[in-house]
């Protein structure tokens, strides 16, 4: 009598291919997720940075003026050329935190999907006697 032997069958099965499927899907859409949230991000800084170097390179502006000039005069100004999309204002104190001194406030504005974003930078000068 001779005995058959059964051959085994290697490979997967469908329910073992299908999960397998599946858990790379998840991976996949969860890859896709992180990758809008960075862009997002890196969107939102490069906006937060572009405002603060114009901040900045204002401030400097301003710093570089003398002390009597008409846009250290007290009271609120507002740049009449900023970048498009941007606004430039600032303000000015006198005398505070102490005599012969101004206080300056710069305030760079944008809007961010329809949000209000801004950068504001403090600075106080003296007058040199």
């Amino acid at each position: 009598m001779a005995v058959k032997r059964m051959k085994r069958e290697g490979g997967f099965t469908l329910v073992e291919l299908l999960i397998a499927v599946s858990i790379l899907s998840a991976g996949l859409l969860a890859l896709g997720s992180m990758q809008v949230s960075a862009i997002s991000g890196s969107a939102y800084s490069s906006n937060v940075t572009e405002g603060s170097t114009l901040a900045a390179d204002r401030l400097e502006k301003l710093l570089s003026l003398p002390y009597t000039h008409a846009d250290l005069s007290s009271g609120a100004h507002v740049d009449p050329s900023p970048p498009a999309g941007r606004t430039v204002s600032w303000n000015i104190v006198d005398n505070a935190p102490l005599a012969n001194t101004k206080t300056i406030t710069l305030t760079v504005q944008w809007t961010d999907r329809a949000i209000q974003k801004s950068v504001s930078i403090e600075r106080i000068i003296a007058r040199m006697l």
